[in-house]
């Protein structure tokens, strides 16, 4: 009897949990089947005032905007609500992020400034032969200076403009404290003498100051001032021409035939010549053009002078075509063709 009344009372156990479970079921369906209904989330009290009227009309335009769903799971008092997200803001972070980059662009111009890692102890000065690396140092003025503040295009200009006699200049900086000067020095060919003074001059006519010793060099007296050449269209920095390129090239072809013992002589009337040494005084014009043909008629008018035993006193071949001279004896001062004597 006992085993009969305790199945009876579990059977009824089970019952009346089948009947509950089946109750919240049909609870859960029905709740799942109703339709959702919107309800707003901010409820304002209208005023008679115009301005919490229009308040009130933008809060629930603000609020139709955002909706709020309950959404049934089949659970009691479990509802879902509308995910709200919040964008985070950058404009702190860049703000610190500028503020670390100025800070550190600053200490490193604080640094660059006065760090003498960054100092220029002497420029390094390559290609010089007469002029010293002290000359060239103190006109350059970067000793001590910050690398970063050399400018390598004014500094070679600064260079050129107050020595004449380099002509070119190239100036290279790196870091951390290195520059490199690379100059060309114009090469000497006249010692040009005039009064009480005397100049180099090159093969282009630009004269500037002798320093030290150059050999092969050609004296020239001038008796005046030569004339002058024409800038350099290339090189803006180069100085203006002492003299004439043309004047230069026939210095450099008249100047084999100098006889030993005579210096070669200008002179603006009569040009290029010297003084020989058996008593005359001969010139060849300013012209380089036929100047071997000039040097040979000279030449043959003196031998044929010699051979008849006159000395003249001054010869002249600016023309080839038309040669003259002047014997001593005559105390004339006109001019015998040399043609008249045979030539």
């Amino acid at each position: 009897m006992s085993e009969k009344r305790d199945v009876s009372r579990a059977d009824a156990v089970r019952a009346r949990r089948a009947q509950r479970s089946a109750k919240e079921l049909e609870q859960t369906t029905k709740r799942a089947v109703k339709p959702v209904k919107l309800t707003n989330t901010i409820s304002a009290r209208v005023d008679t005032s115009q301005m919490v009227g229009k308040r009130v009309d933008k809060l629930r335009r603000a609020d139709s905007t955002r909706r709020r769903f309950n959404v049934a799971l089949g659970l009691p008092h479990i509802t879902l609500h509308n995910p709200t997200s919040q964008v985070a803001r950058p404009f702190g972070t860049w703000r610190r992020v500028s503020l670390i980059i100025a800070l550190l662009l600053g200490t490193a111009l604080y640094l660059a400034w006065t760090l003498p890692y960054f100092h220029i102890p002497a420029a390094t000065i390559l290609g010089n032969n007469r002029l010293s690396r002290e000359e060239i140092n103190m006109v350059l003025g970067v000793t001590g200076q910050s690398v970063f503040l050399v400018q390598p295009e004014d500094v070679a200009t600064r260079l050129r403009l107050n020595y004449p006699e380099l002509a070119s200049a190239q100036v290279n900086v790196y870091l951390p404290n290195h520059v490199y000067v690379t100059v060309t020095e114009r090469q000497p060919v006249i010692l040009w003498q005039q009064g009480e003074g005397f100049t180099w001059i090159d093969a282009s006519g630009v004269a500037f100051r002798p320093r030290g010793d150059a050999s092969g060099l050609i004296p020239v007296i001038g008796l005046a001032t030569p004339p002058v050449g024409n800038a350099s269209l290339d090189d803006s920095l180069s100085p203006p021409a002492y003299m004439q390129k043309e004047l230069v090239d026939a210095i450099l072809v008249l100047a084999p035939s100098v006889p030993a013992g005579s210096t070669l002589t200008f002179d603006p009337a009569d040009g290029l010549g010297w003084t020989d040494a058996r008593g005359w005084k001969a010139y060849f014009g300013l012209s380089a053009q036929d100047m071997p043909l000039k040097v040979r008629v000279y030449q043959s008018l003196v031998d044929s002078l010699i051979s008849r035993n006159k000395t003249p006193e001054y010869i002249n071949v600016a023309y080839p075509d038309a040669p003259y001279y002047r014997m001593a004896e005559q105390p004339s001062t006109e001019f015998e063709p040399a043609i008249e004597d045979g030539q």
